[in-house]
């Protein structure tokens, strides 16, 4: 089969100048390369509107008409040694500046993205950069990072800006001080139990067996970090996500937060400056950020009257709080849709008639053969929705948090609703300085509220304490999040969690063919989490070497 050239004609001299910045000059499909964010935005919000190819306008209005001495086309410089203007990004800035602003099409804010590392940042922080759906996110992992280095002599814990001038700002120290103490002293004696209790197999190399082993007892330590441990996360998103982020940032009550929204506006403008202007203008920006301190500000205030002061009554770990009853119903005259010329309604009805065997085939056939949990099946399974309550350890949360394409939302942090312990803490003689930390942590949380501190009071709380939060998702999401959290080399703390939510689909809403659908949902008990994987990973090096 050919391939598709383009109806367009270059000059040599022409193609010459394109080669830089695109991928080839007489093919139909082609990508932007070496040009800065900015002006690849403005290319494709002006080829919306405009007949030309895209090289063309490049050449036309990117390029050619913007030579230092107002004439015709010049051919580009190399790449390395071109200068913005020669770009075309006081082009593009003056576009983004019009039709952002002017127009209000949000949707070109779309078109440019970057790269951002935010490092040494407090796990509270972490929760407020990964709130967003339409953004990547990578964090530093607890489980391989043993967080026991001390630069400059100090733990790694964020100590809030809040504490300056507090007689508190030692109480708080002397306790984080103390949680990284223990955490640390334990690793060794954790590992030794580890190998005791699971010796290496002599198919495993030493690599996978230190590997599996520094995993598992990281994974078992990790409550005795408080909420203020510092880590490192790495964001990619357009130009909307990171205006949405910084706005949401700066409207935050904690220092800390609004410290990095200015931290992290400077460097974006270094790279997207045009997708920001709105941030900080004040009938923009300016009128937003208000808007969203103001409503918190005077919901908290409006709260307490509606809210007792009773204790919670005990729950479950999860909770199925809403579900749609006619879910499965749903989900089977979904999938018939795009293969009719039926209404909606008229499929509900033509589904309820069948019976229940005849409506289990027609999902099976919908979901077909699946091989691994990366084959999922379509849009039919967004048809119902699940709402989980949910309360666990804070470590656990703050894996479940990053999922995405769902609706979460969380309580404050606190040490009020008590904490996990693993096994392996009694098994090892570490539960007296376990719960040692367990005390203090709460100590100074109810010292940090009582002083009125209760916006900096989290930070005080170690990942054993248990958080509330909800997860309400369609079939198709839980499916990606049951089947992935489930996986045997998951932390035993959310495999549980996500074990009790696959059981409840089919248990409690009755969804038993869509809870079949989920065939990797994985409900082995697994000793060593790490060990497949592990192994996996070294075969796959071997085949590589």
């Amino acid at each position: 089969m050919s391939t598709p050239v383009t109806s367009d004609t270059f000059t040599v001299e022409e193609a010459r100048a394109l080669a830089p910045y695109f991928s080839n000059t007489n093919r139909t499909v082609f990508a932007l390369i070496n040009l800065p964010e900015t002006v690849k935005g403005a290319l494709f919000a002006r080829y919306s509107r405009s007949a030309k190819s895209l090289r063309r306008l490049f050449l036309d209005e990117f390029l050619g008409d913007l030579s230092n001495d107002g004439g015709g086309f010049k051919p580009a410089a190399a790449p390395e040694a071109r200068s913005e203007d020669r770009l075309g990004s006081a082009r593009a800035d003056k576009l983004y500046a019009k039709v952002l602003n002017e127009y209000g099409d949000d949707s070109v804010a779309q078109l440019g993205s970057a790269h951002l590392a935010c490092e040494g940042v407090s796990n509270v922080l972490t929760k407020v950069l990964e709130w967003g759906r339409l953004m990547a996110y990578l964090e530093q992992s607890t489980r391989y990072v043993p967080y026991t280095d001390r630069p400059n002599g100090n733990w790694k814990y964020h100590v809030p800006a809040e504490l300056d001038g507090s007689p508190l700002r030692e109480s708080f120290v002397r306790t984080l001080d103390h949680a990284f103490e223990t955490y640390a002293r334990w690793i060794p004696a954790l590992e030794a139990h580890f190998r005791a209790k699971y010796p290496k197999a002599a198919e495993d190399t030493d690599g996978v067996y230190r590997s599996v082993i520094r995993a598992k007892a990281l994974d078992t330590l990790r409550g005795l970090l408080p909420a203020a441990t510092t880590s490192n996360v790495g964001l990619f998103g357009t130009g909307q996500a990171f205006e949405a982020l910084l706005l949401r940032m700066f409207a935050h009550p904690l220092q800390e937060v609004r410290r990095h929204a200015e931290l992290m506006l400077a460097e974006l403008r270094q790279v997207i400056p045009a997708f920001l202007t709105r941030v900080d203008q004040p009938n923009r920006g300016g009128q937003w950020i208000e808007y969203l301190a103001e409503t918190r500000r005077t919901f908290n205030g409006a709260t307490p009257r509606f809210l007792s002061d009773a204790p919670s009554p005990a729950v479950p770990e999860v909770t199925l709080t809403d579900f749609d009853p006619d879910g499965e119903l749903k989900v089977a005259a979904a999938a018939l849709y795009a293969h009719s010329a039926l209404p909606d309604a008229e499929l509900l009805v033509r589904v309820r008639r069948l019976s229940p065997d005849d409506r289990d085939a027609l999902l099976k056939a919908y979901v077909g053969q699946r091989r691994n949990r990366r084959h999922k099946p379509g849009r039919a399974f967004e048809r119902t929705t699940y709402r989980f309550d949910i309360l666990t350890d804070y470590g656990a949360f703050r894996d479940l948090q990053r999922h995405r394409l769902l609706t979460l939302e969380w309580q404050p942090l606190s040490t009020r609703h008590g904490y996990t312990e693993p096994a392996a803490i009694e098994e090892t003689g570490a539960q007296r300085d376990w719960r040692t930390v367990m005390r203090q942590s709460a100590e100074l949380y109810e010292a940090l509220a009582a002083a009125g501190l209760t916006e900096i009071a989290p930070y005080a709380a170690v990942m054993a304490y248990r958080v509330r939060f909800y997860m309400e998702m369609n079939a198709r999401e839980a499916m990606h999040v049951i089947e992935l959290r489930t996986a045997p080399q998951g932390h035993p703390a959310y495999r549980r969690v996500c074990q009790l939510m696959h059981r409840a689909i089919a248990d409690v809403a009755g969804h038993h063919a869509i809870a079949a659908a989920m065939q990797f949902a994985d409900h082995s008990e697994v000793e060593l989490e790490r060990l497949q994987s592990e192994r996996a990973m070294e075969r796959k090096r071997r085949i590589a070497d």
